[in-house]
């Protein structure tokens, strides 16, 4: 398999999570986003959309969304699962995840950020700030009536959920968020920062990675 890419890509390293979670070996190419590689031809064929992540299979199909990639891992590979059992939590889950897929991560791709700022000037860092806190805020709230005792957002078990949420966490660092009022997504970042698929898929672990500004 090879999965295309981009070391900051908060899509890109959900996937990641997943294929480390599964033990699933990979290569990884870098598409680098910041240059425009998503544009060049080569990649719109694998991705009409011109985003990443794109997982190329062995026999040279590819699968795009990350949402989408993570369930095909879980049905050719289903343990570790990334799922709940139950089929309430397992909508659950689900729904944690789209809060950060669809409803917050989406507001922060580059293009998006870019037409704002030319079009309107949009200031770039108020526009990221606010949507973190508005997608991570809704978030909180649904974990937090979930009740669970134990670290995880779902179950006894990390989930689709702290996949899509910690690599959310590592934007709202970046963009300067304040992160007080997320309790409940901290302890479960913390939890599943300590396993390795979570630590060792970090983006300043990544071949592509880039050294801080000066």
């Amino acid at each position: 398999m090879k999965l295309y890419g981009y070391w900051r890509s908060s899509s890109s390293w959900r996937v990641r999570i997943g294929l480390a979670h599964k033990g699933i070996a990979h290569e990884t190419v870098p598409v680098h986003l910041v240059e425009g590689a998503q544009r060049a031809p080569a990649h719109a064929a694998r991705n009409p959309m011109r985003q990443v992540p794109v997982l190329e299979l062995d026999d040279g199909r590819m699968i795009s969304q990350s949402l989408a990639i993570l369930g095909y891992l879980e049905q050719v590979c289903p343990a570790p699962p990334l799922l709940p059992s139950d089929p309430y939590d397992r909508a659950v889950a689900w729904a944690l995840a789209e809060d950060v897929n669809s409803g917050t991560q989406p507001l922060q791709n580059l293009g998006l950020v870019r037409w704002g700022a030319q079009s309107f000037g949009a200031d770039k860092v108020a526009w990221m700030r606010h949507w973190i806190q508005v997608g991570l805020d809704a978030m909180e709230a649904r974990a937090r009536a979930l009740g669970h005792s134990g670290p995880w957002l779902v179950g006894d078990h990390p989930t689709i959920a702290e996949a899509c949420l910690v690599p959310q966490l590592f934007n709202a660092r970046r963009w300067g968020c304040d992160l007080s009022g997320w309790q409940t997504l901290l302890r479960a970042e913390a939890a599943a920062m300590a396993l390795p698929a979570f630590a060792l898929t970090h983006p300043d672990t990544q071949p592509d990675a880039q050294p801080p500004a000066p």
